[in-house]
C-alpha cells in the first residue's frame, strides 16, 4: 500500500522553533520526527511514499532525498500556495490508483497498521479514521441552565471525546471529493460526505499517540526511548 504523508503546515503551535525549521523536521532525541514517522511506515511494510510538502520543503527534501537510506521510495510534491489539511491529495490523483494511506508527518504511535488497512479493506467505507481518546481539561467553571435558572455546576470538568489521529485510509474514489488549486481541509472532507450520508469509519487506537505538533506532546515524546528496540516501535511492527 502507497502512504501520503502530508508535511505542508507552517507549525504554528511550535513556534519560534518553526520559524526556523518545518514541524517534521523538529528533533525527537536526536532525530527528525519525519524520520522516526518514515522508519515506522517502513517497519510496517509500506516501501511507497509521497511526502507533500509547502513550507521550507526544501529542507525536508534534503534531509529525506530519495528514500533510499530506508529501503524506500520517496516522491515530493510542492505545494505553491497552501492547500489545507487534504487539498494536496489532488496532486497525487493519478498516482493513488488503490487504496492508500494518509498521515500526518509529525505523528508518533504503536498503531498496528495492519490491522487498520484491514479493518478498512474488509468495510464498505471509503474512508476509515484512525482514532484515539484525548481527555481535555476545562480552565473555567462550566454552568448548566434552564430559561436563565441554574441547574447545574462543575468546576474545571475533564470533557473525554474520540479524535482523529491524523492517520487515515482511503479509497482512490475520495479524490473526486477534492478540488483541484484551493485550499480543503480534512473537515470540509467530513462535512460533504456527512451531508451526503457517505459512510466513513474509525479504527479505535488504544494506544499511544503523540501530535509532535502540541507542545505539550512535543515534551513528552522526548521522554521516550525512539529507536528500533522500543516498546512504541516493537508494538507498531507486531
Amino acid at each position: 500500500m502507497k502512504a501520503v504523508v502530508q508535511c505542508g503546515g507552517r507549525g504554528t503551535r511550535l513556534r519560534p522553533h518553526t520559524s526556523i525549521l518545518p514541524k517534521p523536521l523538529m528533533p525527537i532525541g536526536a532525530r527528525p520526527v519525519l524520520e522516526l514517522v518514515l522508519k515506522w511506515l517502513r517497519r510496517n511494510g509500506i516501501g511507497e511514499v509521497f511526502v507533500t510538502t509547502g513550507y521550507l520543503g526544501h529542507l525536508i527534501r534534503s534531509v529525506c532525498g530519495d528514500g533510499s537510506q530506508w529501503n524506500m521510495q520517496i516522491t515530493y510534491t510542492q505545494e505553491l500556495e497552501p492547500l489545507g489539511t487534504i487539498g494536496p491529495l489532488s496532486l497525487l490523483r493519478e498516482q493513488l490508483n488503490e487504496p492508500f494511506l494518509v498521515l500526518n508527518g509529525d505523528v508518533l504511535t504503536d498503531l498496528n497498521l495492519n490491522q487498520l488497512i484491514h479493518n478498512h479493506r474488509k468495510s464498505d467505507a471509503n474512508i476509515t479514521i484512525g482514532t484515539s481518546v484525548r481527555s481535555t481539561k476545562m480552565d473555567f467553571g462550566v454552568i448548566d441552565e434552564i430559561d436563565g435558572r441554574v441547574t447545574g455546576f462543575r468546576e474545571k470538568p475533564e470533557l473525554t471525546n474520540l479524535v482523529s489521529m491524523g492517520i487515515y485510509c482511503m479509497n482512490p474514489v475520495v479524490l473526486e471529493r477534492i478540488p483541484s488549486g484551493v485550499p480543503f481541509g480534512f473537515d470540509d472532507l467530513m462535512f460533504q460526505m456527512l451531508e451526503e450520508e457517505a459512510r466513513v469509519n474509525v479504527f479505535k487506537h488504544t494506544g499511544l499517540w503523540l501530535d509532535i505538533g502540541r507542545v505539550e506532546d512535543f515534551l513528552k515524546a522526548q521522554d521516550i526511548a525512539w529507536d528500533e528496540q522500543s516498546t512504541a516501535f516493537a508494538t507498531a511492527a507486531a
